[in-house]
């Protein structure tokens, strides 16, 4: 099975280079920018002629789409590229891999919830309520995919780390070392996702749709939902964050999110259900503090 990976020097991208060693796939991994000490191939996803000229000349089976408009706060300013990449891109892959008959998986996020008030875990039927261009366009890219008719499996995650590229981890490291106190937000809850844990959950949707072979539709087409196991706010990360590399000297407080103004309201609560993803694939998902011990020991920070 021939299969590109998008945005493949970002966070996902990178943990899906290492999976990629473990199988016995064809990896074709694409980005706009090479990257050193990586092979990168370059493509423009926002350009339907050449995404459809690598599928076919490449022979691609599947796409795994882990580019996007990430920047929650500049997608206020810059809606149109953010549109352009969360929305649009996601649409040209689909139709590339409609006419190839092949799968889709398209990673998306929590930020298509937030705007209504509740406090169980979201369901994949739920209904997308963003706050903000980034979570209206990643809801757009989702119809967009299903409108095409391919198969596909968007994935919603969420808190999203890993030893690669800027995140929450690699910061709150940075300013608990440099810093005698920190503010961080505990009245937004959710769930920190490791990036390679992601990965293996794509693998395994990987393994099921080659071992499959479906020649009238993916019978496990749809959308799912992957985060960690667990609950916890900013705050509780930061401390766990803190505590694991022993920087016990910054004196860490909570504070609401009224005390950072943002462009955008951020969801108070997306902790996503993850029932469906664990008994279509049969995964088992680890624990957040488990995984981001992992991912800490990888860094170098924990031995």
């Amino acid at each position: 099975m021939n299969i590109l990976v998008t945005g493949a020097n970002g966070q996902l991208g990178n943990e899906m280079r290492i999976i990629s060693k473990e199988t016995s796939y064809n990896f074709l991994f694409t980005d706009v920018v090479e990257a050193e000490g990586v092979e990168t191939t370059l493509l423009d996803i926002t350009d339907a002629e050449a995404v459809e000229k690598m599928v076919q000349e490449q022979h691609i089976s599947c796409i795994v789409n882990c580019a996007a408009y990430t920047n929650v706060d500049k997608a206020e300013s810059d809606a149109a590229l953010c549109r352009k990449l969360n929305a649009v891109a996601p649409k040209i892959l689909a139709e590339a891999m409609k006419k190839a008959g092949g799968l889709l998986i398209q990673i998306s996020t929590d930020y298509v919830f937030g705007g209504d008030p509740y406090n169980t875990p979201c369901r994949e039927e739920q209904k997308g309520t963003p706050t903000g261009v980034y979570g209206e366009t990643k809801l757009e890219g989702e119809q967009y995919i299903e409108a095409t008719g391919c198969d596909y499996v968007i994935i919603r995650t969420a808190w999203l780390y890993s030893e690669y590229g800027k995140n929450f981890v690699k910061t709150m490291l940075n300013l608990t070392t440099s810093k005698p106190t920190l503010n961080v937000v505990f009245d937004q809850a959710g769930t920190p996702t490791y990036a390679l844990d992601l990965a293996v959950a794509i693998e395994a949707v990987l393994n099921d749709y080659a071992a499959e072979k479906p020649k009238n539709g993916y019978s496990k087409t749809g959308i799912y939902h992957f985060s960690n196991e667990g609950v916890c706010s900013w705050y509780d990360f930061t401390k766990v964050i803190a505590e694991l590399a022993g920087n016990t000297a910054c004196d860490i407080q909570p504070c609401h999110s009224n005390e950072f103004p943002s462009p955008v309201t951020r969801p108070a609560y997306s902790v996503l259900d993850k029932t469906k993803i664990k008994q279509t694939f049969g995964l088992k998902i680890p624990y957040w503090t488990d995984s981001l011990k992992v991912c800490m020991t990888n860094m170098g920070v924990l031995k």
